[in-house]
């Protein structure tokens, strides 16, 4: 990696941010949900359901019409809606403007890359594999390696421990790196956690993501390596301004 850069490694998000795939995770839940009697509008979900997990998004529909569900059934629901979006996403998968260019120019100046999703593995795997962007990540944390979702910050957490243990020699300070996000939940999940977050309003306005951003974009196209490098020393230097 260049010494140049102050940046020491960037965490993608993927549905929402990498891929536009929230509407079919939606269109998922519904196909196992409606013949249970537990449908949802589509903005009822963006409002209420997204940001969590598979695990989370069933227990809380459950909650929401106070219908008990005991984990056995929990994981057949979860494997159910897991395999009906694979049946969706055998007509492709939609991604945003910019998001190869941007992982192409990190990667070539060997800026660490990782996701943290609350999908699931062999969906994330997918993902980067069809938008051929999979070898540019060396850590994937998803939906089957943590135990609470996000807004909690386990998912990011736990990227940059596997981050730090793939490149040991970087010295990855969680004030170094930059999250990517979408939403409200994931932007508090990494803040949390320690990282500076850049908000793309792929899901949610900018007027809902800079309450909660360090800054806010709306497309990954407005992005490179070099500005979000200098995103990192404006947010280094008014830390150490506000400290003296």
């Amino acid at each position: 990696m260049g010494s140049q850069f102050l940046l020491k490694a960037v965490v993608f998000d993927c549905d929402g941010v990498l891929v536009d795939t929230e509407p079919l995770h939606y269109r998922a839940f519904q196909e196992v949900l409606v013949p249970l009697g537990l449908g949802f509008d589509y903005e009822h979900y963006l409002k209420h359901y997204i940001g969590f997990d598979d695990r989370d998004a069933f227990l809380e529909a459950f909650r929401e019409r106070n219908r008990p569900v005991d984990l056995e059934t929990l994981g057949g629901l979860i494997a159910a809606k897991g395999n009906a979006l694979l049946g969706i996403l055998t007509a492709g998968v939609p991604s945003f403007p910019g998001v190869r260019p941007l992982v192409q120019d990190l990667a070539s100046a060997g800026i660490p890359l990782a996701v943290a999703s609350g999908a699931l593995r062999k969906e994330v795997e997918l993902f980067l594999r069809t938008l051929a962007i999979e070898k540019a990540f060396s850590v994937i944390v998803a939906a089957d390696e943590i135990t609470r979702s996000k807004p909690d910050p386990e998912t990011y957490l736990v990227a940059l421990e596997h981050l730090r243990r793939e490149h040991p020699s970087s010295r990855l300070e969680a004030c170094r790196c930059i999250a990517i996000e979408d939403t409200p939940a994931g932007i508090q999940s990494a803040r949390e956690a320690g990282l500076f977050v850049v908000g793309v309003t792929n899901s949610f306005p900018a007027s809902t993501l800079r309450d909660h951003a360090h800054h806010v974009v709306e497309s990954l196209a407005d992005l490179n390596g070099a500005a979000l490098d200098e995103l990192l020393r404006g947010e280094e230097k008014r830390r150490v301004l506000s400290s003296a």
